[in-house]
């Protein structure tokens, strides 16, 4: 019975060292793949490429900003911050310093828009982003405002920011049904809206129907009157029924479309 206890103690004591065993070697093959996040600040990119390829970590140079403290052409910020512990395969990204700020921002207010690119650019800047607003009274496509204003000082980034005038949208409307109104009537309601009325075609006539009884014999069919041809159709007036509409009902339609109609 000793003998059984003393057992079951040292297979539980095994079992216990063999699961501290592989916690620890588990924790050390994890910490052993990460690593701390270098200084980069003050270096150039091909410095700071070196330094973090060396570690197994890969660099992004994501922002370029004006700096009056950190020489041109040098990291000036980095994400991870220095000493932060990372996996190897971990992207850094920093911002590359671009000097003090040497060109003035120029006022490209009341330009087009592709002259404000142009005069932009060929002064080095970029050109950040372009919104547009509709604005009554001013032309479409005119510089609006810009951000940073012209010749503004401690700008951080290189790029400017334009509102644009934009061409005023023609208004819309949702077509109503002018099904079985007078065609004098239906004319008259789109005229005092603005609307065209397009072709007016009447609809054919219904066909006749056909005749069920039996084909007459031969010596029959000769003494038949002949068929007699169906009626042109009369052409359309005022007080044709409208029958089908185009654009059909409930469709989106801009101010003064053209309308179409097949009266009755």
């Amino acid at each position: 019975m000793k003998s059984a206890l003393r057992f079951a103690s040292l297979a539980l004591v095994l079992v216990v060292v063999a699961m501290v065993s592989a916690l620890t070697a588990m924790r050390f093959a994890i910490h052993g793949q990460e690593v701390s996040v270098p200084a980069l600040v003050g270096l150039t990119p091909a410095q700071a490429e070196h330094a973090v390829s060396g570690l197994g970590l890969e660099m992004s140079i994501e922002r370029k900003y004006y700096s009056p403290q950190i020489p041109e052409g040098k990291i000036m910020s980095q994400l991870p911050l220095p000493g932060t512990k990372v996996r190897r395969g971990w992207q850094v990204r920093v911002a590359q310093s671009l000097g003090p700020t040497r060109v003035a921002i120029p006022d490209v207010t009341g330009e087009s828009e592709h002259a404000a690119d142009f005069n932009i650019r060929r002064r080095g800047l970029e050109l950040s982003s372009t919104a547009e607003v509709e604005t009554p009274g001013i032309p479409a496509d005119q510089v609006l405002a810009q951000s940073p204003p012209a010749n503004a000082t401690q700008v951080l980034a290189p790029k400017i920011s334009l509102l644009v005038t934009a061409a005023p949208q023609p208004q819309s409307f949702v077509m109503p049904s002018f099904l079985g109104q007078p065609l004098g009537s239906v004319s008259r309601t789109l005229q005092d809206n603005g609307f065209k009325l397009g072709t007016v075609s009447v609809a054919a006539p219904a066909s006749a129907p056909a005749d069920s009884q039996a084909a007459p014999d031969a010596a029959n069919a000769q003494t038949s009157p002949p068929a007699q041809a169906l009626p042109a159709p009369a052409q359309p007036s005022p007080a044709s029924i409208v029958v089908a509409q185009l654009p059909a009902p409930g469709q989106k339609v801009a101010a003064g479309s053209t309308v179409n109609f097949e009266v009755r």
